[in-house]
């Protein structure tokens, strides 16, 4: 027998190895076993309560029940995208994740390429830790956070603006040119030092011999950052702005719902809080349920195509 006729048998008895282990049936029984609480738990929290989107198609009361509450159709999908404070809502929710998509998203990037430049161990500690903390706080102590220091009386912005530049008091939450700008950096301080880690922990992982090779062809931080970094992000910058695209239309409920008031309304109130006022204050389940299972809809159609967009130019996808 040829040596190359042994290299093809040694081969082949390998892979026909590996085809055995992968598929032998009590290796992965244990695992199994691991995943069925979470499945379960999801099965019962997820994807039985799906058969409720039908309370969109009915006039539905809690009197009469799901089954026997009047069928209307797509009465309530024509109901509200007649509503012309439906299509300002939306508006609103679009701006909203647009400036959090353009300004939000690069933030951590950028902090944790800057914490990874930081030599000193205990330093690069102390400023990641301070930085995520505010993830931990539950958004009724940081709107009461924001509130305090944008307060027109004691809040810091306004003494400073009043003792160093002789600036009158603004009353910053209740100006409608101001609001968006407070959300988002609001956002930004909230939830950039927990996003850092994603990014922090993907750095860790890039081989340190492509630095030194670097370095040895005469490579500066820059150059280093940008051909061997941020290359090595790709996969979870891709993955994380999947995500964030198949939110677009998503906001979060207690963020505005705790900075907002009537006076703002007209750049601040979205979709989650006029649906809040629809079924909660105003007992309109199914609508309420309509605009859900459109705003999913939408959801889904959009990570559809940010999947199909990363795949295209990054070569790389979530499925």
């Amino acid at each position: 027998m040829t040596e190359l006729a042994l290299k093809k048998n040694a081969k082949s008895n390998r892979i026909v190895y590996k085809i055995k282990l992968r598929f032998l049936p009590g290796r992965d029984i244990p695992v199994y076993f691991l995943l069925l609480p979470a499945v379960i738990l999801l099965f019962i929290f997820s994807y039985l309560p799906i058969w409720g989107v039908i309370i969109a198609f009915k006039n539905y009361s809690p009197y009469r029940g799901l089954l026997a509450s009047k069928w209307v159709g797509f009465a309530h999908f024509k109901d509200f995208l007649l509503d012309p404070s439906f299509w300002r809502v939306m508006k609103n929710t679009i701006i909203i994740n647009l400036y959090s998509l353009i300004f939000g998203f690069p933030a951590p990037i950028i902090l944790a390429l800057l914490l990874n430049e930081i030599g000193f161990v205990k330093y690069k500690k102390v400023v990641q830790t301070i930085s995520y903390l505010p993830y931990f706080i539950s958004w009724v102590v940081a709107a009461g956070i924001v509130v305090s220091v944008l307060s027109p009386t004691n809040g810091i912005v306004n003494m400073v603006g009043k003792n160093l530049f002789g600036l009158e008091p603004t009353y910053f939450m209740t100006k409608v040119q101001y609001f968006r700008s407070i959300l988002i950096i609001s956002g930004i301080w909230k939830g950039i030092g927990m996003s850092a880690v994603y990014y922090i922990a993907s750095i860790t992982s890039i081989d340190p011999q492509l630095y030194e090779a670097a370095m040895i062809d005469g490579a500066n931080r820059w150059k280093q950052t940008w051909h061997i970094t941020l290359p090595g992000l790709a996969n979870i910058i891709t993955v994380l702005f999947v995500l964030q695209i198949g939110s677009l239309f998503t906001i979060g409920f207690e963020q505005i719902f705790l900075l907002y008031n009537p006076t703002v309304y007209e750049v601040g109130d979205v979709i989650s809080t006029y649906t809040y006022r629809l079924g909660i204050e105003q007992t309109q389940f199914s609508a309420t349920t309509a605009i859900g299972f459109t705003q999913s809809l939408v959801n889904f159609i959009m990570v559809f195509l940010a999947n199909r967009l990363a795949r295209k130019l990054a070569g790389w996808s979530l499925w």
